[in-house]
């Protein structure tokens, strides 16, 4: 999994101490709690981002939506452009773990999907997608085939926005 803040050098543009101290108060009371809740390794922080390591495809998705929904109940009342969002990528895949840290296409295809999903949202490959699909009570949205750059092989995508494009297929599962 891969996550980093919307628009992070803007807000540090705006208000390094204010928005550092944010970032500190969300990870410290909901973020990492919730990583921790659902079995997750935090390999690495990048500044605003994360990258993250579970061990099962569903709490990482559960791990994500929650997060995702705390934080849109954390920005409540508070100006638009001083908002933390995060937008999130989460791909099904091996991995090389060597020395603690976590190599390889997967985590490549991770990141990819991270920098297109939408502020407060979340795309999965479709790895994720079938690995998620009876255990869920969610919707996912279909945006078919993606390439990325210096990815070998497309991938098909699904979203978890706050928003359904209204061109989407839609799935939902109920438990």
């Amino acid at each position: 999994m891969s996550a980093d803040v919307v628009g992070y050098s803007r807000l540090m543009g705006v208000d390094e101490v204010g928005t550092l101290d944010a970032l500190r108060a969300h990870r410290a009371e909901l973020i990492d709690a919730k990583i921790d809740e659902h079995g997750g390794r935090i390999v690495k922080t990048m500044g605003d981002g994360l990258l993250l390591e579970f061990a099962d495809v569903v709490a990482a998705v559960q791990c994500s939506l929650e997060v995702q929904e705390g934080m849109s109940a954390r920005n409540v009342g508070i100006l638009d452009d001083n908002q933390i969002n995060f937008r999130i990528g989460i791909n099904l895949s091996d991995i090389i773990v060597e020395d603690g840290d976590i190599f390889g296409d997967g985590v490549n295809v991770a990141a990819r999907l991270e920098s297109m999903a939408e502020p407060g949202g979340m795309l999965v490959s479709h790895s994720v997608y079938e690995g998620i699909a009876n255990n869920l009570d969610t919707v996912f949205a279909d945006n078919g085939e993606r390439a990325f750059k210096n990815i070998v092989n497309s991938v098909r995508v699904w979203s978890w926005p706050r928003k359904l494009p209204s061109s989407a297929i839609y799935s939902v599962w109920i438990q």
